[in-house]
């Protein structure tokens, strides 16, 4: 549902119809984060006190993430997404379109290891760590797929 890397930071499940796109987090790992609450995080900052000098000065010290409060989006395995603008790359190598339906799934069950992952048709799976950051995502549906897919194919980069 949320890898093992996202589970220190703040984290929600997905809503079906929802707009998602690949983020990497402050854990360094890559997840998925709602378009909606990034703006809500913008809002909030927009009308959030001027900070001081000296505070802005240690904010850029300690790198802090102006959007660190955006949680990490879960989505349960077997959930329909629609994966838009894939790069390149991965059509070439994936044999896919620019968009495709996809289906959320986990690849292990392993302790500590990157387990969330997109199956795409054909069986290619593909973790979210591999995928660009800012990629959109649209939850179709929740609910498991009623449909027949290829065996699945995890892919090594």
């Amino acid at each position: 549902m949320c890898d093992y890397s996202l589970c220190g930071i703040p984290n929600r499940l997905a809503a079906e119809g929802e707009d998602l796109f690949v983020r990497r987090f402050s854990t360094g790992s890559m997840g998925l984060a709602s378009v909606a609450d990034l703006q809500e995080c913008q809002r909030i900052k927009e009308t959030a006190p001027k900070k001081s000098f000296w505070q802005r000065v240690k904010d850029w010290a300690e790198h802090a993430d102006p959007y660190a409060n955006v949680p990490a989006v879960c989505i349960p395995p077997g959930a329909r997404l629609s994966v838009r603008n894939i790069p390149q790359g991965l059509q070439r190598r994936f044999h896919l379109q620019p968009e495709e339906t996809a289906v959320f799934t986990q690849i292990t069950s392993e302790t500590n290891k990157y387990r969330d992952a997109i199956r795409f048709p054909g069986g290619r799976e593909i973790l979210l760590q591999y995928l660009p950051e800012g990629m959109p995502v649209q939850v179709l549906s929740l609910a498991g797929s009623s449909e027949r897919l290829a065996p699945a194919t995890t892919v090594a980069f």
